[in-house]
């Protein structure tokens, strides 16, 4: 690919590490200017550090005025947007119902959907008015979780099933304004996703698993471990003008999850 997305102005949300620092990196490949919103100010001084230039905003994406800070940054330095894209996640580590204890459920269920679904109500809500002003699009990642059980614990998978639904709801809403796309990608190798901090697991990263990368690709009938850059190309095909006729669609990279047997 070059240039497919020349001229393209996006917001990155959760672009500290992963599959979002992929896609700025990617993005910016693909001749797109780029700016980010990310929680982490460590993420945030590397990222500026790394990527001179790009507005850097540090906020919560839960909270309306983080979004509204990043939006606003984007426009200021692009003139407008183009794209939004939400990549932001937080993990439970498999836990079922029969291993949550009753008194943490309230708080568990509350940050997983804090960070996994009301960011991307937030992302977009904030994004509104400069994607309808420019025709844009909005890429919200979806997961392997928001199609099958097994590939995270109860909060997580009905998080991501969530975010599966706002895509539906959201490319109906906004058409033929706005184009709303997913991409739902499997496990992911050098990912920091991290554990809700309600459970105790915000220390813990999902790609420190040991072994992940054999045990992604024992897992798929393609026996790949993707990494975030293989699947940043799904988030630049549904933001370039290559996919103006899809909304409510979504991308599966994920080695061929659905072919499983």
């Amino acid at each position: 690919m070059t240039g497919w997305l020349e001229g393209k102005r996006a917001l990155i949300v959760g672009a500290g590490s992963g599959i979002g620092r992929a896609v700025v990196d990617v993005f910016r490949t693909e001749g797109a200017q780029v700016a980010v919103l990310e929680r982490d100010t460590a993420k945030c001084e590397k990222l500026s550090a790394e990527v001179p230039g790009t507005p850097v905003v540090a906020g919560d994406a839960t909270t309306r005025e983080a979004n509204e800070e990043a939006v606003a940054a984007a426009v200021s330095a692009f003139g407008g947007l183009d794209v939004l894209v939400n990549c932001v996640g937080i993990f439970d580590f498999y836990r079922g119902l029969g291993e949550l204890d009753a008194d943490r459920i309230d708080a568990a269920f509350s940050e997983m959907f804090d960070v996994n679904v009301k960011s991307y109500l937030h992302s977009v809500k904030a994004a509104l008015p400069a994607l309808r002003a420019s025709g844009g699009s909005v890429v919200l990642t979806e997961s392997t979780s928001s199609y099958y059980p097994g590939r995270g614990g109860v909060l997580y998978v009905a998080s991501k099933f969530a975010v599966r639904g706002l895509v539906t709801a959201l490319a109906h809403e906004l058409a033929p304004d706005i184009r709303v796309n997913g991409v739902a990608p499997g496990g992911t190798v050098g990912t920091d996703l991290r554990g809700l901090g309600s459970l105790g697991l915000d220390t813990r990263s999902l790609g420190d698993t040991p072994n992940r990368a054999a045990e992604l690709a024992e897992r798929v009938p393609l026996r790949v471990a993707l990494s975030g850059v293989d699947h940043a190309w799904s988030y630049v095909y549904l933001a370039s003008d290559r996919s103006r006729g899809i909304t409510g669609g979504v991308v599966h990279p994920d080695g061929g999850m659905s072919v499983k047997v």
